[in-house]
């Protein structure tokens, strides 16, 4: 297992808003219009997953596994062409204002690790960009 990590971001919202949206993949609705649809196909999601196109990769369904309230939200795949698991964490820095971080765990084979570790390491940065833009109201 390969383990690639963001960077970590801070977001002008509480520890609790961001978890609560982020724990619950319906809250998707309110960015739908920011998600780039010349590079996401097939954007759809549920309280508990949420399933992408991406071209060359294919679809992608991830489903939540864990929530540690108000710190954790861990997803593995359901449908993917490699298998991983993503999990973001949020952490207080005061009452207005938190830090996330966002770490994925892949099984890649060793032939295919020096292709895809640094676009794998390039998407787990543009999720959590994408994160901490985000309106958490």
């Amino acid at each position: 297992m390969k383990k690639f990590e963001s960077s970590i971001k801070q977001i002008p919202y509480s520890q609790e808003a961001v978890y609560r949206n982020i724990s619950d993949l319906s809250n998707l609705e309110r960015v739908r219009d920011r998600v780039p649809s010349d590079k996401v196909k097939d954007f759809s999601f549920d309280h508990d997953s949420v399933t992408i196109s991406v071209d060359p990769v294919g679809q992608i369904t991830l489903r939540i596994v864990e929530r540690e309230e108000p710190k954790c939200v861990k997803f593995e795949t359901t449908q993917s062409p490699m298998p991983f698991n993503l999990w973001i964490q949020v952490l207080p820095i005061n009452e207005t204002t938190s830090k996330m971080k966002v770490t994925v765990k892949a099984d890649i084979p060793f032939m295919l690790a020096g292709m895809v570790a640094g676009p794998i390491q390039d998407g787990v940065e543009k999720i959590a960009d994408a994160l901490a833009q985000v309106p958490y109201v």
